[in-house]
């Protein structure tokens, strides 16, 4: 990394004035997040914008867009808003922890209480979040949604936030309150549950890393519909379920050269096993559908020269390339954003073909 860098890579940025969604390179620094255009796999110089972070206001996780669950939001001084989207939400809470310290670098008390909250309660490898979500809608021993009253207001098929804490602890999924709430708070972030009424709404708006997830008998939760559409879409059940239905090993944002234009396009590539393969998205789109992926078995991956164009490569690419080659002969050309990166996606590949 340059001198000054505190972290850099793609994230996928809301248009300005036509609300588009477009991958963009960022680089943090200590008062500025700057981002550029891709073009041919390389970052354009000068920046195509750039975020003062001096009176920042950072809100993470941010549900304004249910389609989005990985976003973070800036509010610069001047109330201009920014909506970056991550790839995971590893990569997304990464980012949100050194852009909050580079908001914060004066403070170093503030920046104290974040490094507290990253190395905080992990999710423990054997449990899933979707299999938890599943036994929540378990018919005899999940949560039950029922009518409940807020100043006033019926909300049909809600829980409180403590029974959720409760039930949490109860099923093995937490060892105490602590956990449960954190636990719960990344159910919320991943888009299964969702804040309902004044109370928890106002304590996603507070934009409080800590607090987002109240253990509470009058904040009140329920089932994001997202959840109910994943489980019942016509199209997600025509697309190979089989393919889909692997433990996610790594994913991130990836460069990768098309087949017939020869264009180079961010995509966010999800990497499976079980069955092995690897999918890749379009972070322009809201749905949650591969544009396309193939099978890793008896596939070949490697490196390539980082000194002139390799073979196959189209344009002024290079760098921090590799290949995979399918079973079926097809050539798949991706750049990585550096070549630790590089690595590591040929490492994780090579286990699983």
């Amino acid at each position: 990394m340059e001198d000054g860098v505190l972290k850099e890579g793609f994230l996928v940025k809301r248009g300005h004035i036509v609300h588009n969604w477009k991958a963009r390179w960022f680089i943090l620094r200590q008062n500025t997040l700057l981002y550029y255009k891709l073009e041919g796999g390389r970052k354009v110089t000068p920046p195509k914008g750039r975020i003062l972070l001096d009176g920042c206001t950072i809100t993470c996780p941010c549900l304004e867009y249910e389609n989005r669950p990985l976003l973070i939001k800036l509010k610069t001084q001047t109330s201009t808003e920014y909506f970056l989207e991550a790839c995971s939400r590893e990569e997304r809470d990464a980012w949100a922890f050194e852009i909050t310290g580079a908001i914060h670098a004066g403070q170093p008390g503030k920046v104290q209480q974040l490094h507290i909250l990253k190395n905080s309660f992990k999710l423990p490898p054997h449990i899933s979040l979707h299999r938890i979500v599943d036994k929540m809608h378990d018919s005899s021993s999940g949560i039950r949604p029922s009518p409940n009253m807020e100043q006033g207001s019926t909300y049909k098929k809600t829980f409180i936030g403590s029974s959720l804490v409760d039930w949490l602890i109860s099923n093995s999924f937490s060892a105490n309150r602590l956990e449960a709430v954190t636990l719960a708070s990344m159910l919320m972030e991943e888009n299964f549950l969702r804040p309902v009424g004044v109370r928890s709404m106002g304590a996603i708006r507070s934009g409080d890393l800590a607090e987002q997830f109240l253990d509470d008998s009058t904040a009140l939760y329920t089932f994001a519909e997202s959840y109910k559409k994943k489980i019942s879409s016509k199209e997600d059940i025509s697309l190979s379920t089989v393919e889909l239905s692997g433990t996610v090993v790594k994913q991130g944002y990836l460069a990768k050269q098309g087949h017939k234009r020869k264009n180079w396009k961010v995509r966010r590539f999800v990497l499976r096993k079980d069955p092995a393969f690897l999918h890749y998205y379009d972070p322009s789109k809201e749905e949650n559908r591969p544009v396309g992926g193939f099978s890793l078995r008896g596939s070949l991956v490697s490196a390539l020269e980082d000194n002139g164009v390799p073979t196959g490569v189209k344009g002024n690419v290079q760098g921090n390339l590799f290949k995979v080659i399918t079973k079926d002969d097809t050539h798949y050309y991706i750049q990585a954003s550096s070549k630790a990166e590089r690595t590591e996606w040929i490492e994780a590949i090579k286990k699983l073909t």
